[in-house]
């Protein structure tokens, strides 16, 4: 998934680059909403509060290290302290390995609000270095774990972070295989033409946006130049979510004007792109006859 340049965007990059984990301080920076001291007064009474800070606090003991964290901007500023917000981890064999450009690591995204519009969501997911581009795993057995605000959340959180932390590791091992995988000219194209319907289509497919699917495949570092799978996909969704493609359209009176694909920053579409982009990949690789 690739984040915003804003500033909610930097102390999360100073912890990718090797920093070292967020502490307290800097999550309440990126994410204050994870630190509510009470549900939102929406919330009737059958509604279990349990803050984000006690979650994060277990997953430290069993070893799970924050290193990203963001929130929504909610459109109701009442609810601004209990939005939503997501917080990337990494277990501590990974979190303190010394960093190279390429590396890809195996996390756990955690999701929730305070203010009823998500549970607790534990997902799995892959950063990759290069480029700051963290990747959340399509949905499947094993890779995603959702638990309602009631019961043991902790437990229940800290279980299925370890569940998904499998899914994670073994994402990693499909980016190795897709690393191995050639693409011809034509089936890149057609990578990032579904790229472009997944992000620009209607719910019936049809694509108004004059941005083309060549323009998904622009690289935009030198580690991104091959021709593999890993490379191909890579392009791909960092164009998708980065934003930033431009092209000439016409606006509702019929005059040129350009057109610029935005940045994603919204954490569900975020999330939801990024699934869609991943189960994608998979598809390739089944098709080159990848396992």
């Amino acid at each position: 998934m690739s984040f915003s340049r804003s500033s909610r965007a930097f102390g999360s990059t100073r912890a990718a680059m090797g920093a070292g984990p967020l502490s307290d301080d800097e999550l309440m920076q990126l994410a204050p909403s994870a630190f509510a001291t009470e549900a939102h007064s929406s919330r009737s009474a059958r509604y279990a509060y349990i803050p984000t800070a006690d979650v994060i606090a277990g997953l430290r003991r069993e070893g799970f290290a924050p290193v990203l964290a963001r929130q929504t901007r909610p459109r109701d500023a009442d609810r601004s302290g209990h939005t939503k917000h997501l917080i990337r981890f990494r277990h501590e064999d990974q979190a303190n390995q010394p960093r190279r450009v390429g590396m890809t690591f195996p996390e756990v995204v955690l999701i929730n609000s305070h203010d009823g519009t998500s549970a607790y969501h534990v997902t799995a997911g892959v950063f990759r270095l290069a480029c700051l581009n963290g990747m959340v795993v399509a949905d499947g057995p094993e890779r995603s774990v959702k638990v309602p605000h009631k019961g043991d959340v902790v437990r229940q959180v800290i279980e299925g972070s370890f569940e998904v932390l499998g899914a994670s590791r073994q994402a990693i091992k499909a980016a190795d295989a897709w690393a191995g995988i050639t693409l011809n000219r034509d089936e890149q194209h057609a990578l990032a033409d579904a790229a472009r319907v997944i992000r620009f289509g209607d719910e019936e497919g049809n694509v108004a946006s004059p941005i083309q699917a060549e323009q998904f495949l622009t690289v935009r570092r030198a580690t991104d130049m091959g021709a593999d799978l890993w490379s191909s996909f890579n392009r791909v969704q960092e164009n998708t979510i980065r934003g930033g493609l431009q092209a000439w359209g016409r606006d509702g009176n019929n005059q040129r004007r350009r057109v610029t694909s935005r940045e994603v920053t919204g954490i569900d579409q975020d999330v939801k792109l990024n699934r869609a982009l991943w189960m994608l990949g998979e598809r390739m690789a089944a098709l080159k006859g990848a396992a």
